[in-house]
């Protein structure tokens, strides 16, 4: 491969690469490269990368080992590392709005970050862009670096040592979902995570907030912790720490889930959206400040 060419993309976080070709796994050399920009950048942004889903998974894995989603109605039949964000079906139907996935993928418009509900949350996600819509449907990334860097002290002071509540089954009160089976809440239980960590890797500070899985923070009252969850949230979605990323065909987006959050924006439903994203998998707990 050749070395790639980088492109910053907004002051707050994200960089457009070039020159590579993902239908190889990189090197160890392009590796290290790739992975220098990305602790800079936070948000890599690969265009026209017109690649299989089994190509996507070899380069995904090249980070590292991938998650295995827990619910079958997301995950693809083929590939099971292959977590679909779609309306469209594998039999390439649309999907109306009110079909189970449907109605929960549409839930990636609340800000997060994934598999923050794990034990070892994920270390990044690596998102295929293969259809696409032109009206909405963008994918909006937040700095949390730059996010705890600019909170006022006293909001540091009030979450300072506490932890907040990361609970997938929270879904459930933001929409009328499928029921989770017996096994799928057994797999993922509620746990807490401090709302101050450090990045293992850089060894930076963040904010790690989840607002899509939040809803309780360790000593607070439920509704001052709900409270607390959307001021923190509302000062991190200020437009001076988020970067909007606008789809192209084939763009293919990696980010680090250690210090970014997400979402997307709202788009028609009769038009048709299908992205792939691999899931790099953590290695260890979440790391307090």
């Amino acid at each position: 491969m050749s070395a790639p060419i980088v492109r910053k993309l907004h002051p707050a976080l994200g960089a457009a690469v070039t020159g590579i070709d993902m239908r190889v796994p990189p090197d160890a050399d392009l590796l290290r490269q790739l992975h220098a920009i990305w602790m800079e950048h936070l948000v890599l942004v690969f265009p026209d990368q017109n690649i299989t889903d089994a190509q996507h998974v070899a380069f995904s894995r090249a980070w590292g080992g991938l998650e295995v989603h827990h619910q079958k109605i997301i995950r693809s039949r083929f590939l099971p590392e292959i977590f679909r964000v779609a309306n469209v079906g594998e039999d390439g139907t649309l999907l109306p709005p009110e079909h189970p996935t449907v109605r929960q993928v549409s839930l990636a418009q609340f800000w997060h970050t994934d598999s923050s509900f794990r034990e070892k949350p994920s270390i990044g996600s690596i998102l295929h862009g293969l259809e696409i819509v032109r009206s909405g449907g963008e994918t909006h990334f937040a700095n949390m670096y730059a996010v705890y860097d600019a909170l006022p002290e006293s909001l540091k002071r009030r979450i300072r040592g506490r932890r907040a509540l990361h609970d997938f089954g929270h879904l459930h009160k933001l929409a009328q979902l499928q029921p989770l089976t017996e096994a799928e809440r057994h797999a993922m239980p509620p746990i807490w995570q401090p709302l101050v960590r450090v990045h293992p890797e850089t060894g930076r500070t963040s904010l790690y907030i989840s607002p899509i899985y939040n809803d309780e923070i360790e000593g607070l009252p439920q509704t001052e912790a709900r409270e607390l969850l959307r001021d923190l949230q509302e000062f991190a979605a200020e437009p001076r720490f988020v970067y909007c990323h606008r789809w192209e065909p084939h763009d293919i987006v990696q980010w680090d889930n250690r210090c970014t959050i997400h979402r997307a924006t709202a788009f028609d439903p009769t038009q048709r959206r299908a992205m792939h994203r691999t899931t790099i998998a953590g290695i260890a707990p979440v790391l307090a400040a």
